[in-house]
């Protein structure tokens, strides 16, 4: 019996699979096809998402593989109207890191596989049934085989078509938006090729169209190509897409030598619940959206790491499994920032009235213009301006937000097989007779604060659980009892 049994093996499932693992749980991951997806897919880990990374150890693997976009250009009217610069990014990861979705397949399956752990392969979940000590699954295998596998908890990472959460019976309520899309991984070059290391957005006319830089010299396009009517149509061809290019960003710009050419469509759907019982949802499973912003795979790798620590620790018997509830409530309010927020750039780029375009075109140029307009605008797409001040594990002044990347000592709390609170105090002294009352729970040697008016506990995944003034030893007292299995 498996503690914790995963359905789906693409990034979101890998993620969970390689936290889990590292605490230390028992793990399977299953998936139901022959081998990893060999297509780009989503394209880029954004700043918080490394700073995880870090935890997991696994950033400089990526960092390796990857390649830093270090802003966003932004055209429209035959003008440039303003950018990003990612530099603005307050992390050490101030750059967005363009990686094929098929690397960062390859690269965590390497990084799971350190820990003894492999992806099954060709195992499809068909049923499943909850328990009072944890949950039945129906497996099919390949050769026909069916199995009956049990596990103390099952989590679908299985998709926008989750089987998992079919089987709840979760409704997956929202939208299609009503554009057709063409994508095309190519290779580009003439004059009017962008930077290498830029995301290059074009306002057009007749709709956006947008060159994301890829390692290896090639870029994706991606732009509307008109109204869907619900019709299947066949790939566009490279012909298509060169004529769409000249279009719309100019005659010195040619495409050649494609790998990857498709159509698709903008769903904008969800959950109002991540879970039930032993059984939860992670990524596409709980929330699809506008690839705007480049959030989805990010959204939902951190879906995956928020999860990990909570099971891992009611696993172990260190924490109430009343803890798993604010996995729930958490990460709901992101996803539901995240959808509204890549719908209304969709929006907002799809605007098709020529009075409106251009009154969108000048109002983007007077907002980037300012400097907190493009900080604010790099926070919100790196996502580390993502935090949980509404969360039940927040508590006082300034609770709930990221934490900074590193402590004093230059290692993120929480690093290594120990996920754990770590307490930041002036007083070290009454801070060690505390943790030494919640072994479990909290990290033996407490760190020095470096706001010496405040008590900070802070969660294993990097954010602040308890903001305490310096002497409230009860009300530290308190949160952890309150955390703590009974």
């Amino acid at each position: 019996m498996a503690d914790v049994l995963i359905v789906g093996a693409g990034p979101v499932g890998l993620t969970l699979a390689c936290e889990l693992a590292r605490f230390g749980v028992g793990v399977r991951l299953i998936d139901r096809a022959r081998q990893a997806t060999q297509t780009s897919k989503a394209l880029v880990v954004w700043s918080r998402t490394l700073e995880l990374m870090d935890r997991m150890g696994c950033t400089e693997a990526f960092l390796a593989a990857g390649l830093r976009a270090r802003g966003a250009t932004l055209r429209g009217g035959g003008r440039v109207l303003g950018g990003a610069d990612f530099s603005d990014i307050a992390s050490p990861y101030a750059f967005g890191l363009m990686i094929p979705q098929s690397d960062t397949e390859r690269l965590l399956a390497e990084h799971l596989r350190g820990f003894g752990v492999a992806v099954e392969r060709e195992v499809e979940l068909t049923g499943f049934a909850q328990t009072p000590d944890g949950v039945e699954a129906r497996l099919s295998h390949a050769d026909g085989r069916e199995e009956r596998a049990t596990a103390g908890f099952l989590i679908g990472c299985d998709g926008a078509h989750s089987a998992v959460r079919h089987g709840l019976g979760l409704p997956f309520r929202g939208t299609a938006q009503g554009d057709d899309w063409l994508l095309a991984d190519i290779r580009t070059d003439g004059a009017g090729a962008p930077p290498g290391d830029r995301v290059a957005l074009y306002l057009h006319r007749d709709g956006p169209f947008v060159i994301f830089p890829i390692p290896g010299g090639r870029a994706r396009v991606v732009a509307t190509v008109g109204r869907a009517d619900g019709r299947p149509k066949p790939d566009p061809t490279l012909a298509e897409v060169q004529e769409l290019v000249t279009a719309r960003a100019g005659p010195d710009l040619r495409v050649f030598d494609p790998v990857w050419l498709s159509r698709f469509r903008i769903h904008e759907r969800k959950v109002s619940e991540y879970g039930r019982g032993r059984v939860f949802l992670a990524g596409d499973a709980a929330h699809i959206h506008s690839p705007a912003g480049g959030q989805g795979m990010n959204t939902g790798v951190q879906d995956a790491v928020n999860l990990a620590w909570k099971l891992a620790l009611v696993l172990r018997g260190a924490a109430t499994p009343r803890l798993l509830d604010s996995y729930s409530s958490e990460r709901n309010a992101v996803g539901e920032m995240v959808l509204r927020n890549a719908g209304r750039l969709t929006a907002m780029a799809t605007l098709t009235h020529p009075l409106a375009q251009a009154i969108r075109n000048r109002a983007l140029h007077l907002l980037l213009s300012f400097h907190p307009v493009r900080r604010r605008m790099a926070a919100m797409m790196s996502e580390i301006a993502i935090g949980y001040p509404a969360s039940p594990l927040s508590v006082g002044p300034g609770a709930g937000r990221r934490w900074r990347p590193e402590d004093a000592a230059g290692s993120p709390p929480g690093a290594g097989a120990d996920p754990r609170f770590v307490l930041y105090a002036a007083d070290t002294e009454r801070g060690t007779a505390l943790t030494h009352r919640f072994p479990g729970l909290v990290q033996p040697i407490p760190r020095k604060n470096p706001d010496s008016g405040r008590l900070h506990l802070v969660r294993p995944d990097g954010y602040v659980g308890l903001a305490a003034g310096a002497a409230d030893w009860d009300g530290a007292a308190h949160y952890l009892k309150e955390c703590a299995a009974a």
